[in-house]
């Protein structure tokens, strides 16, 4: 028998979890779980549609400088989202239209330095 996964979700260390489930909900992220032993929270599980994530804090220092993962983050408006992020503080790069994203997409870096490409769906 052949692996078939249906889904796939990143699970990603962090410094301050909630530092971080602060920035993905707004991104439009909910948090569906969390694990807080002694009143500190150490996990999250977030989701939103069909998009998962979950958070970890870290065992060590996190070094924005060796985040090698990019994360895609599909959205219908890609200019309704880079006005929305922008309005609410959030530091995000120039619309692009490269080849693949002819309807354009920008980039923006969460907390610890993961860098998300938002890009928009179908293209």
């Amino acid at each position: 028998m052949s692996i078939s996964p249906n889904s796939l979700v990143p699970f990603i260390h962090v410094a301050d979890v909630s530092r971080s489930v602060a920035f993905y909900k707004d991104l439009g992220f909910a948090v569906g779980n969390t694990f807080e032993p002694e009143c500190k929270l150490t996990w999250a599980w977030l989701h939103a549609q069909s998009a998962n994530l979950m958070l970890a804090r870290a065992d060590a220092p996190v070094d924005p400088a060796a985040q090698t993962v990019l994360f895609y983050v599909y959205v219908a408006d890609v200019s309704g989202a880079h006005a929305d992020l922008s309005n609410k503080g959030i530091p995000v790069g120039p619309i692009r239209t490269p080849f693949y994203a002819p309807r354009g997409e920008f980039r923006v870096e969460d907390p610890d330095g993961y860098v998300l490409t938002i890009t928009p769906v179908g293209d």
